[in-house]
């Protein structure tokens, strides 16, 4: 199995997990709080810095970086307790979204979608 993989890390996030017996605590609302607040700390460190300290400011990077892979860590962990496939579930949404921005009418633009269309769908959000 390639060692960079999504599968590879959920497995070892789960061994991680159940080696301390802590999948009690690994509920869905616990898991989303956990994001929510790892979330919020990436936040914090990005609130008022300009872009380009964000690359070169190193002590800077390191921390945004360790808050991303709380995030990821966390996304997989709630992807493993829901039974969701994070790859089938992000590619479906590719091709939801790629359906309501479509590259000739959005190319350099960030309105919304409804601009893009004059329907409504339920497939919006």
């Amino acid at each position: 199995m390639d060692k960079d993989s999504i599968q590879n890390l959920s497995n070892r996030i789960t061994e991680y997990t159940d080696a301390r017996e802590w999948e009690q605590f690994h509920t869905p609302k616990n898991l989303m709080m956990a994001i929510n607040g790892e979330a919020g700390k990436l936040a914090s460190l990005m609130q008022w810095e300009n872009n380009s300290k964000l690359f070169r400011d190193i002590d800077l990077k390191s921390k945004v970086e360790t808050k991303m892979a709380d995030i990821l860590i966390y996304l997989s962990r709630l992807s493993d307790v829901m039974e969701i496939d994070l790859i089938e579930a992000g590619n479906c949404r590719i091709n939801t979204i790629d359906k309501r921005y479509p590259v000739d009418k959005c190319k350099g633009r960030s309105d919304r979608s409804e601009v893009y269309r004059c329907n409504k769908t339920k497939d919006m959000f």
